[in-house]
């Protein structure tokens, strides 16, 4: 963390001293933040259940076979599903393990990255929506358009730190060349995915807790009109 702080981007127009008391604060509460080294973390409280609207037998449709791929596709798949195994976002199904609904997935590349993608269409089809409402874009750029100091916290893997109740995990399986594999967090391609992280950040940061500030589904911006220092209380508080 000591190494993370030295390397944190800050914005260079800051005055030496609001420099040093915003490193201060990010030093003394270093335990709030993490690193690569370090488990991932669980939110408690906040299970994600979700629920279809079809009756088994199932229709084929969500049963589908894994998709073909290359040989460096299989590469990169085999090294995330074992990243994800590692975080203990997966595991895979056994062998004596009744499978009714499976998902396939693809390896999606940009430049010299790549990463695992469900193709949760067909299960999204049949998901019963949650309307909970997201905050629109254009409203949290208003609330912001005078802020004179803004702060943005993000959370790692954040849609990976809720839990999947046990009925929501056994609709969460995915195939691939090497197996099946059952999701134990929330993916961020499933429906409602949203709505429920939203809502768990209005319940753990409601608008009276955060005074000048917006939870924004994964990221939390504090802002003040008028000194720094209040942004560095808020931060602390």
């Amino acid at each position: 963390m000591d190494n993370q702080l030295v390397e944190a981007q800050i914005n260079p127009s800051l005055l030496s001293k609001m420099r040093h008391d915003l490193i201060d604060v990010l030093y003394t509460y270093k335990n709030a933040f993490s690193s690569d080294n370090e488990p991932l973390g669980t939110i408690k409280g906040h299970e994600v259940d979700i629920t279809i609207n079809i009756d088994r037998p199932y229709p084929p449709v969500p049963r589908k076979p894994a998709y073909p791929d290359s040989p460096k596709a299989r590469e990169a798949l085999d090294k995330h599903i074992q990243e994800l195994i590692q975080l203990g976002v997966l595991r895979k199904v056994g062998h004596n393990e009744e499978v009714e609904l499976r998902t396939p997935v693809i390896i999606a590349c940009h430049n010299d990255e790549s990463r695992m993608v469900g193709d949760f269409r067909a299960l999204n089809t049949y998901t019963i929506p949650d309307r909970y409402p997201i905050p629109r874009i254009q409203e949290t750029l208003t609330q912001l358009s005078k802020a004179k100091y803004i702060k943005s916290m993000d959370k790692l893997k954040g849609f990976h730190q809720n839990v999947l109740t046990p009925k929501t995990r056994k609709l969460l399986r995915i195939i691939t060349h090497c197996g099946i594999y059952e999701y134990l967090r929330m993916h961020f391609g499933i429906k409602n995915s949203q709505s429920h992280y939203q809502r768990m950040m209005n319940t753990i940061f409601p608008q009276n807790y955060l005074k000048d500030g917006l939870s924004f589904i994964l990221m939390i911006l504090l802002y003040v009109l008028t000194h720094a220092l209040c942004t560095l209380k808020y931060l602390q508080e």
